[in-house]
């Protein structure tokens, strides 16, 4: 096997990545709420020898929850059911920045990092969703770059938390009765334009040292964070030539901050149809699209793009100039792929509806075990993925055909492992243990 290979998560979200899975045949839809449904599928994972788990969340309900399984369980008590169920598959969560707060997040990640021998990740996302402020308290949603300036003292914030305990601060010496050196224990004394907290945390220094930071923003401010914090980037992109663009200008990014640009891994989203034939495969995705609810998929255009479309207009073309490319809206890099498909394809509405149905805006293949592993090891090898968040279309049956099919062909051609090597996340990731950073 070569020195570098995939890193493959399975991107877990309720009954599957395709907007209508809940009401395909092969799915149980009345296990969406069953932690025992997502713990086989984590030991399935594991498996596999999948390097995580991940699963997402935002501090709202989904606008479009009356045609789609778009609820959110809360990601830490999943979590830690499933580490209680698993032994070596690492286990990464979204928290937003926005909406919490950065000692009861250290907290919650320290946490998780310990209960599972260091498999924790933490994805972290500034949320788009601007229906959250009011959740908390909040007038309006932060605009994206006040989001991003928090976002960078948060993480500073948080950082230091999960270093304010030396790595030799916990003695657990028992003749001498010291359970714990508290020179090693530092207050972080951080007071920001945002945010002030005393410290020490609660915890001493977890298995990693600190989890793996991830991060699931590509717009220009999502770049820049990326470049400077992130260990693993989430993205979301279409064609070869954009994702190649996307990774050269991230590595190349971090390496003009004195990062190692090999410990930046860019993990593209896919989400894939598999058939013994090229036509099954297309068939099983034609079936998907027509199970789609144009109304569930017209609120999902009207919050990308704010187009305000009706059922009579979907077989007629996208009308591009009613769509606002500047403030807030035009930010996101999310709009920005969505514009690209436009550009570039020219769908009429009802066919770029399905194409964000498959997995709202990563990339959709249909093929034979062997034509998706094509396409894997093609992006792997030209310089535009480190490996990839596996969406299946459907839960469990998509994924239980990628890992029994699609595997199998990635490992023949020395692409992927065929056992976990080490135990902990950073281990899957090949990435290091960081030192604690004096607290200043």
């Amino acid at each position: 096997m070569s020195a570098r290979t995939l890193r493959l998560n399975l991107f877990v979200y309720p009954g599957g990545h395709h907007e209508a899975a809940w009401r395909y045949h092969g799915t149980d839809p009345e296990r969406i709420l069953d932690i025992g449904f997502y713990q086989d599928l984590a030991r399935r994972a594991e498996a596999a020898a999948f390097d995580a788990v991940f699963f997402a969340d935002g501090p709202s309900l989904a606008d479009n929850v009356r045609y789609a399984s778009r609820f959110r369980l809360e990601p830490f008590t999943w979590l830690s059911a499933l580490a209680a169920a698993t032994e070596r598959i690492g286990l990464i969560a979204t928290a937003s920045t926005t909406y919490t707060e950065p000692y009861n997040l250290a907290r919650l990640f320290s946490s998780l990092d310990h209960l599972s021998g260091g498999r924790a990740g933490w994805n972290i996302v500034t949320t788009g969703a601007p229906q959250a402020a009011g959740n908390f308290g909040l007038d309006a949603h932060p605009v994206h770059a006040e989001r991003y300036e928090r976002a960078r003292e948060f993480v500073e914030v948080v950082t230091k938390l999960w270093d304010s305990w030396e790595d030799e601060a916990l003695v657990v010496d028992q003749k001498s009765g010291v359970f714990a050196d508290t020179d090693r224990i530092h207050a972080i004394d951080h007071t920001g334009p945002r945010l002030r907290v005393r410290g020490p945390l609660n915890l001493p220094r977890s298995p990693q040292g600190r989890p793996v930071y991830v991060q699931a923003g590509s717009s220009e401010d999502g770049r820049s964070f990326a470049a400077a914090y992130a260990e693993a980037v989430f993205t979301a992109h279409q064609t070869l030539h954009g994702a190649q663009e996307f990774y050269a200008d991230l590595k190349a990014r971090a390496g003009a901050l004195g990062r190692d640009p090999d410990r930046l891994l860019v993990l593209p989203g896919i989400s894939p149809f598999i058939g013994s034939t090229e036509a099954e495969a297309r068939a099983l995705h034609k079936e998907f699209d027509e199970l789609t609810q144009p109304e569930y998929s017209l609120q999902l255009l009207r919050r990308l793009l704010g187009l305000r479309l009706s059922a009579a207009e979907l077989d007629g073309p996208v009308p591009r100039q009613l769509i606002e490319t500047r403030g807030e809206r035009g930010n996101g890099s999310r709009f920005r792929l969505v514009l690209d498909i436009i550009d570039r394809e020219q769908p009429t509405v009802r066919e770029l509806l399905h194409r964000l149905a498959g997995a709202r805006g990563h990339r959709v293949v249909a093929g034979t075990p062997e034509q998706v592993a094509d396409q894997l090891q093609e992006w792997f090898e030209h310089g535009a993925a480190d490996g990839f968040n596996v969406m299946p279309p459907w839960l469990a049956g998509g994924f239980d055909l990628f890992a029994d099919q699609v595997v199998p062909v990635l490992r023949e051609r020395g692409l992927f492992r065929a056992a976990y090597d080490g135990a902990t996340l950073r281990e899957h990731y090949g990435l290091p243990r960081p030192a604690a950073a004096p607290v200043r």
